[in-house]
């Protein structure tokens, strides 16, 4: 593939930036998440087009964590690799975040959210991003066994030790957000976002009261898996296709698409319909309409599936109370 230079109007293309929270952070509406289709499994060339594209396109914001691949470390790999061939000179443009918190390596301390771990696992993910410092990292999951104190204060010392410019946590339950929020905050080194599931189907994140209490405590909120894993999309409208994720058992079971659920699909398809849009590009508006977001997550497995989502950015706006009437109908 040819020598990359960016496009020139990359920020006059239609991509809208959101503040997160209280913080001189904008991120884009949509930011590139690497769980899937960038691992050591995936087309090199193939990754390289889409990172390309989704950065010519505004998209500046790419999201890893340790474990993503597979196997686990090669989405970082392709990442060290894409900033050698490609993005070396635009790094200081570009928002990289990535995570520890699920199991990297065997023993007692490739896992979870002890200090020793959550360290050791931000070294490793460095080399294999060829980078000296993310410019968010993130505490993946909470742990209920190590005290918070512990995971919170090794996520202020590794700020302070220049290997991480922000933090953020992901996932973690309410009252154990609030106190991290708290703790964070007392030590100069606040919680710049919540990473959390939101989307159509599962809304977690409004019921348990975490994006009030991000809103409230002026902390970013990021979306993953906007789209179900592609069940908000019309890939299951009619069944479910012979080399979908759901027909492989891949995170998808087929049991999930019950009667029930293909009938709300329709019945958002529909809408969407009606909107002039595709139901994933309604998908990922809705999130974005949601006070607190700032911004949605998603995964492409071409160039074509990313400028698809990337619509949602400029979807026309819609009241969200009155919309999550007639989504929830």
């Amino acid at each position: 593939m040819e020598n990359y230079f960016a496009d020139p109007l990359r920020y006059d293309g239609g991509m809208k930036f959101e503040r997160c929270g209280h913080s001189g952070v904008l991120l884009p509406r949509v930011s590139l998440g690497f769980w899937h289709n960038f691992g050591g499994v995936d087309s090199y060339e193939r990754s390289r087009e889409i990172t390309r594209y989704a950065f010519d396109h505004g998209v500046i914001h790419f999201d890893l964590a340790n474990n993503y691949g597979p196997p686990y470390g090669s989405a970082e790999e392709t990442l060290g690799r894409l900033m050698d061939d490609d993005f070396r000179p635009y790094r200081d443009e570009l928002f990289i975040s990535t995570k520890a918190g699920y199991d990297m390596w065997p023993g007692p301390y490739g896992n979870w959210g002890s200090r020793k771990y959550l360290m050791a696992s931000l070294d490793q993910s460095l080399q294999r991003m060829h980078l000296d410092y993310v410019d968010l990292f993130y505490s993946h999951r909470y742990d209920p066994e190590t005290p918070l104190e512990e995971t919170l204060q090794a996520l202020v010392d590794i700020v302070r030790s220049g290997k991480a410019l922000y933090v953020g946590i992901s996932r973690w339950p309410l009252d154990a957000t609030r106190f991290a929020f708290k703790y964070l905050k007392e030590r100069d080194v606040p919680c710049l976002i919540y990473q959390g599931r939101l989307n159509l189907l599962d809304r977690e994140p409004q019921e348990s009261g975490i994006l009030d209490l991000c809103h409230d405590e002026g902390v970013g909120f990021i979306s993953f898996s906007p789209l179900a894993q592609g069940l908000l999309t019309d890939r299951y409208l009619n069944g479910i296709p012979e080399d979908s994720r759901m027909s492989k058992g891949k995170f998808l079971r087929q049991e999930m698409l019950t009667d029930e659920l293909l009938k709300k699909l329709r019945c958002y398809n529909d809408t969407a319909r009606q909107r002039g849009e595709t139901l994933a590009e309604m998908a990922l508006a809705w999130i974005l309409a949601q006070r607190g977001v700032t911004s949605v997550l998603v995964g492409a497995s071409s160039t074509a599936q990313l400028q698809k989502n990337l619509k949602c950015v400029s979807a026309e706006a819609f009241d969200p109370l009155q919309q999550n009437d007639l989504l929830m109908g």
